[in-house]
């Protein structure tokens, strides 16, 4: 009994710091896209070319080529 607690505390502490490593990561991205969409000092095609670079890098950095989800509502339909 006492290996199967152990067990069960040791996968939750794992899992508890994959999901921390997890939204930190997406965290930074999200920054990242904010920075550039809200850079003054760039035309909003060179906003839009800002955020380009950052997903291009991910999907680099990742070695995706075509990243796949589900497809989001357009914004403002209802």
């Amino acid at each position: 009994m006492a290996t199967t607690a152990f067990n069960h505390d040791l996968v939750m502490a794992i899992a508890e710091e994959m999901a921390h490593g997890v939204q930190t990561a997406v965290d930074c991205w999200m920054n990242e896209i904010e920075l550039a969409l809200t850079d003054t000092h760039l035309t909003t095609l060179g906003r839009l070319k800002a955020v380009r670079e950052i997903v291009e890098n991910y999907k680099h950095l990742t070695g995706q080529g075509d990243l796949i989800c589900r497809m989001l509502p357009a914004v403002g339909s209802t």
